[in-house]
């Protein structure tokens, strides 16, 4: 999940950076545009890789809490600005990689948390306002 995204999403960018800037008007020119769409290999293996993210990011969601799933789907940030860096030829400053740091730093503390905090987890456990003993 934390590779699939952050791929897909940099071969779409690259995918349409090479199919050029896309006219509306006439239809024509959007249709000669979806036609080079269709036929760029960088814009199917993002749609790829986009749809194993999405299939990850579900199997995840089976498993744990959202309050989990999310901050820890966060390090794609780090993958974003390495595959910007590698990929794309971008410059990602060391402020942005500091940054970046803080990002993933947060990601290991939520990750030292129970990813699931709720059904059979929490079995057996007092509730928030309610005597353990009481029915």
């Amino acid at each position: 999940m934390i590779l699939a995204g952050p791929l897909g999403n940099v071969l779409l960018g690259k995918g349409m950076k090479g199919v050029g800037a896309l006219a509306v008007w006439p239809p024509a020119e959007l249709l000669r545009a979806g036609q080079r769409i269709l036929a760029s290999g960088s814009i199917w293996l993002g749609i790829a890789s986009l749809i194993a993210f999405f299939v990850a990011y579900m199997l995840a969601l089976s498993w744990a809490d959202y309050s989990f799933v999310q901050p820890a789907s966060s390090l794609a940030y780090g993958v974003v600005a390495l595959l910007g860096w590698l990929m794309l030829g971008e410059r990602v400053s060391p402020l942005r990689w500091a940054g970046i740091a803080v990002i993933c730093l947060g990601v290991f503390v939520v990750g030292q948390t129970d990813p699931k905090t709720t059904g059979p987890a929490t079995a057996g456990k007092a509730t928030p306002g309610k005597d353990a003993g009481s029915a």
